[in-house]
């Protein structure tokens, strides 16, 4: 142990470091300055299934841990947390995107789609949805939030997709049950319903 490191030292430091980032809040609120030059705004906006809403977000806070941690949409589902399996897929601007690689901040002014927001306002389910259904798509169903959300994304690109279209506009997404072909099936099979 190092004599000279003493409990009550230790406190004095703790109350010093704690005195020194007070006073420096103090400095930037008293020139006029919310936060210091290059800070990050913590209390932001974002534009989720067409409401503006107002959540507290950390510099390095993922879409996807806010979505599901802030906002209570725990549909898009973390899976590997680094943008290989799918499962927290999110349509930004309507072009489908992995929620867990995409800072939250990044995308304070476009429109997040998740699964919650397909619903229709008196209840009936997106044609994917039903679709998925009809071809009894989900097995597990962890990866199926992601397939919906890639799949609406593409019928929104691509309302008449070919097979090989469907094939491709799902390959970022993992079904660890390998229900592939019932999904590519539900796929075709919304695109007919239109």
């Amino acid at each position: 142990m190092n004599p000279k490191l003493t409990r009550r030292r230790f406190i004095k430091g703790v109350i010093a470091s704690g005195v020194a980032v007070s006073s420096t809040s103090l400095w930037y609120s008293a020139r006029g300055q919310s936060r210091p030059p290059g800070a990050v705004e913590r209390m932001i906006r974002i534009n989720v299934n067409g409401q503006t809403r107002t959540v507290d977000v950390a510099p390095n806070e993922t879409l996807a841990s806010t979505l599901r941690y802030k906002l209570s949409l725990t549909g898009t589902k973390l899976g590997c947390n680094r943008g290989e399996c799918g499962a927290c897929t999110v349509l930004i601007d309507d072009v489908p995107n992995y929620a867990c690689s995409i800072l939250t901040h990044s995308v304070k002014d476009q429109r997040i789609e998740t699964v919650e927001g397909l619903e229709s306002p008196n209840g009936d389910l997106h044609p994917v949805q039903q679709a998925f259904i009809e071809e009894l798509s989900p097995q597990c169903g962890y990866c199926t939030p992601g397939q919906i959300m890639s799949a609406v994304g593409l019928l929104r690109a691509n309302p008449n997709p070919t097979r090989d279209d469907v094939r491709h506009g799902l390959s970022g997404n993992i079904c660890r049950c390998g229900a592939y072909e019932s999904y590519i099936r539900g796929v075709l099979r919304a695109a007919e319903i239109g």
